[in-house]
């Protein structure tokens, strides 16, 4: 039977390694983005611009790394796990499997980030101090250099991230900090808000003086509008335990059954994914994924057995459905067994959330 490991990559990215345990991807398009950044540097200074800018763009990306991390370390302090950080041209995002539940928590680790844009910052500053350097003069990604440029871009994401504004840090602080003094719903929901806001007057500013503020606007107002409904969501499943809403009608598999036979089942229901039983214990769960690949690879007649996953995270019936929501779009998987003593009682996956809360949506507007 197979045991899942490590993922070589994530969605198009690529696996660079591991810091402090936590494995760092490098998303598809950030190739992408230095192969267009050469091409421009090289247009406007040559082979010795290039060089720079793309060497300073690493650098950036190296320091934006380092942000990821800080918020990743911190939210370890408290108990909270990071599964992974990947590099996109517009960043990093590190999959934390949850933001704390104290707001004073939460604010520490948003702040995180900018503090170590802020350390890089000064660790710059005093490393041109002492080799008598300007600190600010030709500031250009094509003059100066890099450690100016590399100082100036670090104020740049710290001031940045702390724009109170979803999904920046500042957002973050913002709704923890209005958590003292309401419940958290109604904090996102007024963070969203004031970040909208200020979307707006980004929006305002990007049309009359400088487009690039436009696409801004747009991120801001996106990423408000997507926190605000996550946490409506999340503020519906709150302290309702699993039990009410797990799947409880659904097909096993045994290791010895054939593929067809898991192709049957899912042709006749709607399952996609089986959980694989022995003797009354669960081994693992055939996921649909990996039920395509061993038809690829072995054909219908090969056993279940060959391709389930037997490293699969479970929840328990009395988990509440916040906290396995959270865990379900974190962990990678696609589906939880629920289990009781080891006897398992049911299934839990997205779809069936997203049901639930549908559900509790039209009751709350009736009311």
């Amino acid at each position: 039977m197979n045991r899942r490991e490590r993922r070589p990559s994530i969605g198009w990215s690529w696996h660079l390694g591991r810091i402090a345990g936590i494995d760092i991807y490098l998303h598809g398009t950030f190739v992408l983005l230095l192969a267009w950044l050469g091409w421009v540097y090289w247009r406007q200074g040559g082979p010795v611009a290039a060089l720079h800018g793309l060497t300073l763009i690493l650098l950036l990306f190296a320091c934006v790394t380092l942000h990821e991390l800080g918020h990743a370390l911190t939210a370890r302090r408290f108990g909270i796990t990071t599964r992974d950080i990947v590099l996109l041209p517009i960043g990093g995002v590190a999959s934390m499997e949850r933001m704390p539940d104290d707001p004073r928590q939460e604010i520490l680790v948003a702040l995180a980030g900018p503090a170590v844009n802020l350390l890089i910052a000064a660790a710059l500053w005093l490393a041109l101090t002492l080799s008598g350097g300007d600190h600010w003069a030709d500031i250009g990604l094509l003059r100066g250099n890099l450690l100016q440029n590399l100082l100036t871009l670090n104020l740049f994401l710290a001031v940045f991230n702390l724009l109170p504004a979803f999904p920046m840090d500042g957002g973050r602080v913002l709704r923890a900090g209005l958590s003292l003094w309401m419940d958290r719903p109604r904090a996102t929901r007024a963070a969203a808000t004031i970040g909208q806001l200020l979307a707006l007057w980004l929006g305002f500013l990007g049309l009359m003086y400088n487009p690039f503020l436009a696409l801004i606007a747009l991120f801001v107002w996106v990423g408000a509008a997507a926190e605000a409904g996550s946490e409506e969501a999340r503020s519906l499943l709150h302290d309702i335990p699993l039990r009410h809403a797990m799947i409880t009608r659904f097909e096993t598999l045994a290791p010895d059954d054939p593929l067809a036979r898991a192709v049957a089942l899912t042709l006749e229901t709607t399952q996609k994914d089986f959980p694989v039983v022995e003797r009354g214990r669960l081994v693992g769960v055939l996921t649909q994924h990996a039920l395509l690949r061993g038809l690829r690879e072995a054909g219908e007649e090969a056993p279940v057995g060959r391709f389930v996953d037997t490293e699969v995270e479970r929840a328990t019936p009395d988990e509440p459905m916040d906290a396995v929501l959270d865990r379900l779009q974190h962990c990678g998987c696609r589906v939880l067994p629920v289990m009781e003593d080891d006897h398992l009682l049911g299934l839990v996956d997205l779809d069936n959330l997203m049901e639930l809360i549908r559900i509790e949506n039209a009751l709350r507007d009736r009311q």
